[in-house]
């Protein structure tokens, strides 16, 4: 499945199945084809995924802290907050707008 994430307040944000369905559980979600984000919710969603990307960024700097070939493991891999910072930005700009975030409609 791949999510197309809508607001008329930004462009779309396309994600593969896997990783829309952990943003979305991430903001406390069950994976779901269609959806929406109010306005009055987003401050919370933005709050949870800075924190995940942050709680991900100190395990990725302990896992490679320990060991050199871990921490070149790790580094090859994109980080939450990468993943999420589209997201973010979404977030940010319709909650600005006071616009929904849609998918699957």
């Amino acid at each position: 499945m791949i999510y197309k994430f809508k607001s008329q307040a930004t462009g779309d944000l396309i994600m593969l199945g896997p990783h829309g369905d952990r943003v979305l559980r991430l903001l406390g979600r069950e994976p779901a084809p269609q959806g929406i984000i109010e306005v009055g919710a987003m401050a919370a969603a933005i709050a949870a995924l800075e924190q995940a990307a942050a709680e991900d960024d100190e395990a990725r700097r302990e896992a490679g802290s320990e060991d050199p070939g871990e921490a070149a493991r790790v580094a090859r891999q994109v980080s939450l907050r990468s993943r999420v910072w589209p997201m973010i930005q979404m977030l940010r700009r319709a909650h600005e707008a006071g616009e929904p975030i849609v998918w699957g409609v």
